[in-house]
């Protein structure tokens, strides 16, 4: 469906992009009319991205860029902040939220690349590649099956079974694995996977294990000692999900001791900043281990449908209000309708705002096409669709409603 031209020039809406987002964002929106568009690569410094966010109407970032509430506040004139990836722990929802920005992420583009990844960690570390790889590099000769097993019959258990966790049961057992998990929520199994009543129950019968859990209070050092020590001797160990899950230096005695055979670590608590600068980590140099630079969803694939995806949820936002899908505007959608003309209201979430809405449209004789509110513990969100073209008074009439945030006409 052809988008309503925005109230405000297209080519006055500016749009900064960091850390090398995929060129298909920026064909996504050229293709939808926008001009300003620049695209950067690597993260800034708070203090930089203060200075660099002042007049940006889209902000699209990846893992590295932090928007904290000295950012926001400084952004005068931001509307939208893409994360062009899975998590959104760098940005400060909260203060989002308060501020009436509303912030997307792709929660579903990169699961594929990330499952796949895992099963090559498992093929790998089963097999004690990793030892034989170097040895070879060294010019060694390791030709030998000790220690050396099939995936074929073994056990995966998986923690967390959302998009990745899920993907990954499904390749699992194409590959032969039996397949346990555990997940916090009730989540029904696919194929002949297996619910486990408890963490400790997954631990004790697998092979392989791995996590696929958010980044939380009771995540924080998920894998301890504690949890090393139920989980099966010889087992393998996966961390694909977020840097503050396991204390890598007990994965490390794990590994020593042999408790562990092997583990693939992709995400860590202190990571650099950019390529180039030193990473130290207390698994460096341990046999059997697979260690890489927080790349499970970096593939082209992946940075392609996620330029896409988070696009396409910015370009709703900005041309016709949908907020389906963000993190910190309550999310509302309503059907454009031919004739009309469209306002949005963020406010703060007190008593009465949306009754002051409809006494100010109604004082000016505007007649309400379509409404819709949402709201959530911090604000509330309306979309008001008119008969009549805007005047500048109606917008000014409700920019003066007390508990106001925001209020921009779309079209």
């Amino acid at each position: 469906m052809e988008v309503t031209q925005t109230s405000f020039p297209r080519s006055k809406i500016k749009i900064l992009l960091f850390e090398s987002i995929s060129e298909s964002a920026v064909q996504g929106f050229k293709a939808a009319g926008y001009t300003d568009v620049t695209r950067l690569s690597g993260a800034l410094t708070e203090n930089d991205l203060v200075e660099a966010v002042k007049g940006v109407h889209v902000l699209g970032i990846r893992s590295k860029s932090h928007i904290t509430e000295k950012v926001i506040a400084n952004a005068d004139k931001l509307l939208a902040v893409g994360a062009f990836c899975i998590g959104t722990n760098q940005i400060d929802l909260k203060t989002a939220t308060r501020h009436g920005v509303a912030v997307f992420n792709s929660p579903y583009s990169n699961t594929r690349s990330v499952a796949e990844l895992v099963i090559g960690a498992c093929v790998m570390l089963i097999r004690r590649i990793p030892e034989k790889n170097s040895a070879a590099h060294a010019g060694g000769w390791m030709k030998d099956a000790s220690g050396s097993h099939e995936l074929r019959g073994k056990t995966i258990g998986i923690i967390g079974y959302g998009n990745i966790g899920s993907q990954v049961s499904v390749l699992a057992e194409a590959f032969g694995l039996k397949v346990v998990y555990h997940d916090v929520v009730t989540k029904l199994p696919l194929g002949n996977a297996r619910a486990a009543e408890s963490l400790e129950e997954v631990l004790a019968a697998s092979d392989i294990v791995t996590f696929h859990v958010p980044s939380d209070a009771s995540t924080h050092n998920m894998v301890n000692a504690s949890t090393l020590s139920k989980i099966k001797e010889g087992a393998i160990l996966i961390n694909y999900s977020r840097g503050d899950v396991a204390d890598l230096d007990a994965v490390a005695e794990a590994l020593k001791s042999g408790r562990i055979s092997g583990a693939a670590v992709d995400v860590f608590p202190v990571e650099p900043e950019k390529n180039g600068e030193r990473f130290s980590s207390p698994l460096q140099n341990l046999p059997n281990v697979l260690l890489t630079p927080h790349i499970g969803g970096s593939t082209e694939e992946a940075q392609v449908n996620i330029g896409h995806d988070v696009t396409a949820r910015l370009l709703g936002y900005i041309e016709s209000g949908m907020s389906d899908g963000s993190l910190t505007v309550p999310p509302v959608t309503l059907p454009q309708q031919d004739g009309t003309h469209r306002i949005l209201h963020v406010h703060h979430n007190v008593p009465g705002v949306l009754s002051a809405i409809n006494s100010h449209i109604s004082d000016l004789g505007l007649n309400i096409v379509g409404q819709y509110l949402k709201t959530n513990e911090e604000i509330g969100y309306v979309i008001l669709d008119f008969d009549q073209k805007l005047s500048g008074e109606a917008c000014e009439a409700l920019r003066s409603v007390k508990g106001t945030i925001k209020t921009r006409i779309v079209y």
